[in-house]
């Protein structure tokens, strides 16, 4: 069989669709390498720009543009909708597989299509399609969804949005868990974890909160929270903050700087820009506790990463939050200032309950490999 893989997101591997793809195909060249699975297979990776890779004799790479050949979401539109399906038919691909919701619609008889939904945020919070070219878009994502022949999703929350908001078939919708980064669930040693403390200039202990500026993650309610903290202990922990400042994405992002002065935090909480994903692991480790109430995930890669890597937990009672921390952290009315402040408040007086969050992290963590993944989508693919 030939499987036509779009691996776009390669060029922006900071980004979560961009993670998805970088580890989903790391675990397929590792298993047809070591364990020599799916050598029968024959693969075609799609890109729009040429990324260097060490791919076995199984794998071509195919790399165009259409005419128009500006970054942006007129080219995105026509490279997925036209482009792709297109030249994956020419190539005699038998599955193209989307590592992400997009406007491709396959309609070859011969050729099937399976997409893996993230989540669908706009549908939730309509204020991301705040331009034409948004809405266009999205309403192309949505044939792309309606068409697909098999419809992964990262978590069953994100399948009930699809039921529910979309009216999708729950019979073409299979939930397959994605993971994080293997780094994560390495070792720290410590001449690495005074490395990052040194290069962000920060000592250990300090409640951390990242995950993106984004309105849904509501740093603006942890900011709001901590505030109260600090009102009632002037000696709680800094709050250390990360994340790139956008304010020209307003309403969008939050401008946090802003928010720390309006709160006179200037003194508690350190902000400290965008981190290389080398430097994450450290960070969350040296953290005395991981603060992220967002208002809505379609899974909540944060949150898995902080347990893989030991730092007790504080996240929303929403979503696919649930499905992702289990038992193995704490959760919080990510409406309610005052149950995050009562939620910290425990984690910071109780020594014994950060241990056991860590404990428990660490085993729920282990339900989610990129392993399992790609074995959940050959599974699908031997179904078809």
């Amino acid at each position: 069989m030939k499987i036509g893989i779009n691996a776009s997101f390669l060029r922006k591997p900071a980004t979560g669709i961009g993670q998805v793809t970088t580890h989903f195909l790391n675990e397929l060249i590792k298993q047809i390498r070591e364990n020599k699975k799916h050598k029968n297979h024959k693969f075609v990776l799609y890109l729009e720009e040429d990324i260097e890779l060490d791919l076995p004799k199984n794998f071509q790479k195919k790399v165009f543009l259409p005419a128009y050949k500006r970054d942006d979401l007129f080219r995105k539109i026509w490279w997925e909708k036209f482009s792709l399906p297109c030249q994956a038919h020419k190539d005699g691909c038998d599955i193209l597989f989307s590592l992400y919701q997009s406007a491709t619609v396959i309609k070859y008889v011969c050729m099937k299509h399976i997409v893996l939904v993230h989540d669908i945020i706009p549908k939730i919070f309509p204020e991301y399609l705040n331009n034409f070219r948004k809405k266009i878009y999205q309403s192309q994502i949505e044939k792309g969804i309606y068409g697909a022949h098999v419809i992964l999703t990262v978590s069953k929350y994100t399948k009930k949005d699809l039921i529910e908001k979309m009216n999708v078939n729950p019979a073409k919708i299979i939930t397959n868990y994605i993971s994080v980064d293997p780094l994560y669930s390495k070792e720290i040693v410590q001449s690495e974890s005074e490395r990052v403390m040194k290069k962000y200039n920060l000592k250990s202990d300090y409640i951390y909160s990242g995950g993106g500026l984004e309105v849904r993650k509501n740093t603006d309610g942890t900011l709001r929270a901590y505030k109260k903290l600090v009102d009632r202990n002037s000696n709680v922990p800094t709050l250390v903050i990360s994340g790139k400042l956008m304010p020209q994405l307003v309403p969008l992002v939050i401008d946090v700087e802003k928010i720390v002065k309006e709160l006179e935090l200037e003194d508690k909480v350190k902000i400290i820009g965008y981190i290389e994903q080398r430097d994450l692991p450290a960070l969350y480790k040296n953290a005395l506790m991981f603060v992220y109430p967002s208002h809505y995930e379609g899974f909540g890669m944060p949150v898995l990463e902080a347990m893989q890597i030991g730092a007790p937990t504080i996240t929303a009672d929403n979503s696919s939050l649930p499905e992702v921390g289990g038992e193995a952290v704490l959760y919080s009315d990510d409406e309610s200032d005052e149950d995050l402040v009562s939620k910290m408040e425990e984690l910071l007086e109780n020594e014994e309950l950060r241990n056991d969050l860590v404990i428990k992290a660490k085993k729920k963590s282990e339900e989610f490999s990129w392993e399992k993944f790609v074995d959940g989508f050959f599974e699908i693919v031997d179904k078809n």
